[in-house]
């Protein structure tokens, strides 16, 4: 009998999760795409770091810019040429 309110307790913690999970399911969505879209982000900027040299144009193969490609895509690729471009 001892028991009994340690499984309560487990239980309660489940329903909690399950119900946080069920709540923020959008946001957590929206995080796990902007991730993925960052990671493809940085792919490009670490290809286009090696491209990039043969024609004269280089970009920081960082996170802020990979969050831009996240975010923007191909416009925030061009955003980031044009900043390089201007501030150069």
């Amino acid at each position: 009998m001892s028991t009994l309110p340690a499984y309560a307790a487990w239980c309660l913690a489940g329903l909690v999760l399950c119900a946080a999970l069920f709540l923020l399911r959008r946001p957590l969505a929206w995080l796990v795409r902007l991730t993925l879209r960052s990671g493809v982000g940085l792919a490009v900027l670490a290809l286009f770091s090696q491209a990039g040299q043969l024609i004269g144009v280089s970009l920081g193969v960082n996170l802020v810019n990979a969050l831009v490609l996240g975010v923007l895509g191909v416009p925030g690729f061009g955003l980031l040429l044009m900043m390089q471009w201007v501030l150069k």
